[in-house]
């Protein structure tokens, strides 16, 4: 299993999480019934297909050590994709990092993609 996968949400999600002491998911992830995650190396094609355009992103990187109900489901295209079947402990996000939208739409990774 994958030391660290990565969480793609808006800013003001993060701040309500921290605020309750809990992510329960985004939206998407409530209707879903689990909260969407990706590998490092799906973050920026996970970017592109749901992000396109949207600005005031944050991405978590998460410390798979301790998640309980984590399973990595086959997608339409093959891929195999974490999922997060309860909330998120928030002492499992070791960093944030704020992804920048550039005017093309596409955006800004930090350094370490």
């Amino acid at each position: 299993m994958k030391k660290f996968i990565y969480k793609i949400c808006k800013i003001s999600e993060w701040n309500s999480a921290q605020k309750k002491k809990n992510f329960s998911g985004t939206k998407k992830d409530l209707v879903d019934g689990f909260i969407h995650l990706s590998n490092k190396s799906q973050i920026k094609s996970t970017l592109k297909k749901y992000f396109s355009n949207k600005n005031n992103l944050i991405l978590l990187k998460i410390d798979t050590s301790k998640l309980n109900n984590l399973i990595f489901e086959k997608s339409k295209v093959g891929n195999f994709f974490p999922h997060l079947y309860s909330d998120l402990n928030l002492n499992n996000v070791k960093k944030t990092y704020k992804i920048i939208l550039k005017k093309n739409g596409s955006h800004n990774l930090p350094l370490i993609f």
